[in-house]
């Protein structure tokens, strides 16, 4: 049994809960950005980047540091709160979301932006890459590891299958891959647009050790981060069970915010929620 103390638990939940007031501000300055997907992906974020990862924010490009590579691009709005809270730039410029010129544009940018491992977006590329880490990690003999979240639209996709078959193949227990399981993508509902269930079996076919959750307790997700890392000989998904736009009522299994940002009104009253 894994021991996980209830304060951490409780600091948890308020630093996720500024990350949610964070992507609202947001994306509602900038009139544009993916909010839905940002608030289900936020708890998980917040349990790798406060808890989970060996990250060091003075020294983003220490060679031994964890990575994180967000493959679901389009939540870039919770990879940047997470990075602004953790000490990687100031806040201040998180309302710069999207504005010509910022180091936080739509998706993320390792270029651009300190602390981003990976430039991502283009749907499905993620866990290949993350492949590449993981496999560059055991070539050099390093301890870091690999934390790839994936999105369940994006596992449409062809190469998110091809890079499981891979990762299987050369037996990547330093990567562990977490999907943001929230049924709905831009179209509409996953099982409607493109059905991948049923989903623990495929990547159990893929010879994956997987572990399946609830993406907003805490509890479970600080057990499975910590099982996964512990595991040996496979690589480990983490199949988390989450609710797009969680946080904010009106947001919730709604497929209209997967890329559409509040306005003004529906801003205020989305932090109304969250900040009470």
């Amino acid at each position: 049994m894994i021991d996980i103390d209830e304060d951490l638990i409780r600091r948890l939940k308020t630093i996720a809960r500024k990350l949610r007031c964070d992507v609202i501000r947001m994306t509602g300055t900038a009139k544009s950005g993916h909010p839905g997907g940002s608030l289900s992906a936020a708890d998980i974020i917040t349990a790798l980047y406060f808890h989970q990862m060996r990250i060091d924010p003075q020294r983003p490009d220490w060679e031994d540091r964890d990575r994180f590579v967000l493959s679901k691009g389009h939540s870039a709005p919770a990879l940047y709160a997470a990075l602004a809270e953790a000490g990687y730039f100031p806040k201040e410029e998180l309302l710069t979301l999207r504005k010509l010129h910022s180091i936080l544009q739509g998706h993320p940018d390792m270029k651009k932006t300190p602390g981003v491992d990976m430039t991502t977006g283009s749907l499905g590329q993620g866990l290949s890459v993350a492949n590449g880490m993981a496999l560059a990690g055991k070539l050099d003999e390093k301890d870091y590891h690999v934390y790839a979240m994936i999105g369940d639209g994006e596992s449409d996709e062809g190469q998110i299958w091809e890079a499981a078959m891979a990762a299987a193949h050369y037996k990547l227990d330093n990567l562990t891959a977490i999907l943001d399981y929230n049924g709905l993508q831009i179209d509409g509902p996953v099982e409607e647009i493109m059905s991948t269930s049923p989903m623990a079996d495929k990547w159990r076919a893929f010879n994956w050790n997987v572990i399946e959750i609830d993406g907003h307790n805490f509890r479970g997700i600080l057990t499975a981060l910590a099982l996964a890392l512990e595991y040996r000989g496979k690589p480990t998904i983490i199949i988390a069970h989450t609710i797009k736009g969680k946080g904010v009522s009106f947001m919730e299994n709604v497929v209209d915010f997967h890329g559409k940002a509040p306005t003004q009104e529906q801003m205020e009253a989305a932090l109304c929620e969250l900040e009470t």
